[in-house]
């Protein structure tokens, strides 16, 4: 019997079945397509860089010359106020650095890096529907010619990303109310980028009630997108491309960075519903990455917590595999710390959308070095250490009484 069927081979599934082969593991992975193949979230966070290290894909990303992210920049579209954050110079930030990386070749390193230590990766299989057992998980999945198969396995750990395949049948996705968005993005070359360290920054520009981001992705070629309220791209009815170039224009800071921009390949559209799930295990079943619940991309935390709820889920299964007394609890654990994590950038995501967040976040003050805090959270810093806890709760209460009563300047969007 396998120890481990894995659907999905995205980061998060390629994290748990490699970590778990090189342990010896049985464990079988289901994709549903065929890599390479294009995929959006570009952009990682420092915090992936030990969990490169511990997967052994170093050298590899290393010689395929991804570009180095070193900081972040954010730009109120008007361009009277910005703010660049430098990992390294945060005080409680460790890893200083990652790469922006095209994933269309990212994850199919990955991937087959999982299948070098002894995964057996399935490519064009769909998931059909699982079931659990007292000791075990039944999977009914069917091959690339559409021949169903059936497999079993002492675990399964749902890394399907959006598809939320075990989420979706057990009816436990829970949509946020106010995060119903829709990206519009395209890889283009020509755009205007920082020299030095800062061109290899994502850049976000802020306008009043939506969003750019800019992920350089080689030496040539950046990511554009927009991120806006689904009901606004509806009522425009407007050609996806000619609405994103018309919101373009309505910015200096994105005028100046487009001028000169030409679009490689398709423009593309999807859809950014923030969800979760209300439960992130079963007796046998564990939920990664987007499949655990996905948000809004503003803080580019989708890899970066598909990899560490990966690692996390691989720590789960071989320490059950090893000792099955005491499953139940080492399950919520993993329940816990992953569902804290989604809170943590949830948080930040639903206050993003709100001036008073922003008026503080572009206007930092060295208070109680709050703004270092800021730093190591948004390079992905969630160890849950009490250091940085604190003062991010009293950031959130800052922005609280900004609200009320400004304690730094306010901002115009127009």
């Amino acid at each position: 019997m396998n120890d481990a069927i894995i659907i999905g081979g995205g980061p998060g599934g390629s994290t748990v079945a490699a970590l778990l082969a090189a342990r010896g593991r049985r464990v079988i992975v289901l994709e549903r397509e065929r890599f390479p193949r294009f995929h959006i979230g570009e952009s990682l966070l420092p915090y992936n860089w030990p969990i490169f290290a511990e997967l052994g894909v170093l050298p590899a990303l290393e010689a395929a010359g991804f570009p180095r992210k070193t900081g972040a920049q954010f730009h109120l579209g008007n361009g009277r106020k910005s703010l660049k954050l430098v990992f390294r110079e945060g005080r409680f930030t460790e890893e200083p650095q990652t790469f922006q990386v095209e994933r269309s070749v990212f994850d199919h390193l990955l991937l087959k890096n999982a299948a070098s230590k002894g995964a057996g990766v399935r490519e064009g299989w769909r998931f059909q529907r699982f079931e659990q057992l007292a000791d075990r998980v039944r999977v009914e999945a069917a091959d690339p010619a559409g021949a169903p198969h059936k497999f079993e396995a002492r675990f399964l750990i749902d890394a399907s990303g959006r598809g939320n395949v075990t989420g979706n049948q057990e009816g436990l996705r829970v949509i946020h109310p106010n995060l119903k968005k829709l990206s519009l993005f395209g890889h283009f070359t020509g755009v205007v980028r920082d020299d030095g360290a800062p061109g290899g920054d994502t850049v976000i520009v802020r306008l009043a009630d939506k969003w750019f981001w800019f992920i350089p992705i080689s030496a040539t070629k950046i990511s554009v997108g927009c991120v806006l309220d689904a009901a606004e791209f509806a009522a425009a009815k407007t050609p996806p491309e000619e609405l994103f170039h018309r919101l373009v224009a309505t910015s200096p800071v994105l005028r100046a960075r487009m001028q000169d921009a030409r679009l490689v390949g398709e423009f593309q559209t999807t859809g950014d519903f923030s969800y979760y799930n209300r439960r992130l295990t079963g007796p046998r079943l564990l939920r990664v990455g987007d499949a655990a619940g996905f948000m809004d991309p503003i803080f580019s935390a989708g890899v970066y917590l598909a990899m560490f709820s990966g690692r996390l889920a691989a720590e789960t299964v071989e320490a059950c595999l090893r000792q099955p007394f005491g499953t139940s609890w080492r399950l919520a654990r993993y329940e816990r710390k992953t569902f804290s994590a989604l809170r943590f950038y949830w948080e930040m995501v639903e206050q993003f959308y709100t001036k008073p967040f922003m008026e503080l976040f572009l206007e930092p003050r060295e208070l109680w070095s709050i703004p270092a805090a800021v730093n190591a959270a948004l390079a992905g810093e969630l160890t849950g250490r009490w250091a940085i806890r604190w003062r991010m709760r009293i950031f959130f209460l800052l922005v609280k009484l900004q609200a009320r009563r400004p304690l730094v300047p306010r901002i115009r969007f127009d």
